[in-house]
């Protein structure tokens, strides 16, 4: 689908992690294209943030870390008519540190925010894409799923994993007209890396080939793109969006 399509109005898109950063810019960036969007938020402040930044979407809190939180918004879809066609896993959590020195809390906590949130999402929202016979599922990896990264060995294996399930679910159901591919962003402008200082961020630069960072909406069009019709034969796929960081 994309913005030109007669039916795009009609189609939803569920963003999770739609708060900010790349989240935020994925949303405004598939309601531009023309879908109706929902943004998932942890608080109700955030949701409220989301709403206010969409012309006709909405936000909704979700804590993608539970099941009953999961199974009620998608209940409310449901009942709604607003069950999306296209969903965007990108919600994720970071809790870094030595693997020896790592807490049960801290391994537990990513890989069921980061990975098992991917299992809540896409398991409800299958049945209603393969009656249609379409559907775009669109899961947040990372380039150090590739790399590795020292002190991020939860949060590496779960971005990993992504790309993992991300080829199993494509294999599953791509001959009823849903893709399943992954996004692997590198280092992109955020609140995060604005927090590096100039000897961070200039050794971070001396890695990436086109010399600067990306930007959210570099994420936001790699989306846009896999979810529009010019990309339904790219199915299991992990699109490295990186700029030359980490070359596959």
């Amino acid at each position: 689908m994309s913005a030109s399509s007669d039916t795009a109005e009609a189609k939803y898109a569920l963003v999770t992690g739609a708060t900010r950063g790349i989240g935020a810019a994925i949303a405004q960036r598939l309601e531009r294209d023309g879908f109706n969007v929902i943004g998932t938020a942890t608080t109700d402040a955030g949701a409220q943030k989301i709403s206010a930044a969409l012309q006709r979407g909405k936000g909704v809190c979700l804590r993608v870390d539970s099941d009953e939180s999961v199974n009620t918004l998608m209940a409310t879809l449901k009942a709604d008519k607003q069950l999306p066609q296209i969903l965007v896993n990108n919600a994720g959590i970071t809790k870094d540190n030595l693997l020896m020195r790592m807490k049960p809390d801290e391994w537990n906590d990513i890989i069921n925010t980061n990975l098992t949130s991917l299992y809540r999402m896409c398991k409800p929202l299958l049945r209603s894409m393969l009656k249609a016979r379409w559907g775009r599922i669109i899961n947040l990896s990372s380039v150090v799923g590739r790399m590795g990264n020292p002190g991020q060995t939860n949060y590496v294996s779960s971005k990993a994993a992504i790309e993992g399930f991300t080829r199993s679910l494509a294999i599953e159901i791509g001959y009823r007209g849903i893709t399943v591919n992954a996004i692997a962003p590198g280092f992109i402008e955020t609140d995060m890396t604005n927090e590096l200082n100039e000897e961070q961020t200039n050794a971070m630069l001396e890695r990436i080939p086109v010399g600067h960072l990306g930007s959210c909406n570099d994420i936001a069009g790699a989306v846009a793109f896999l979810a529009s019709d010019d990309a339904a034969y790219i199915t299991g796929a992990t699109l490295p969006v990186n700029g030359g960081l980490h070359m596959i």
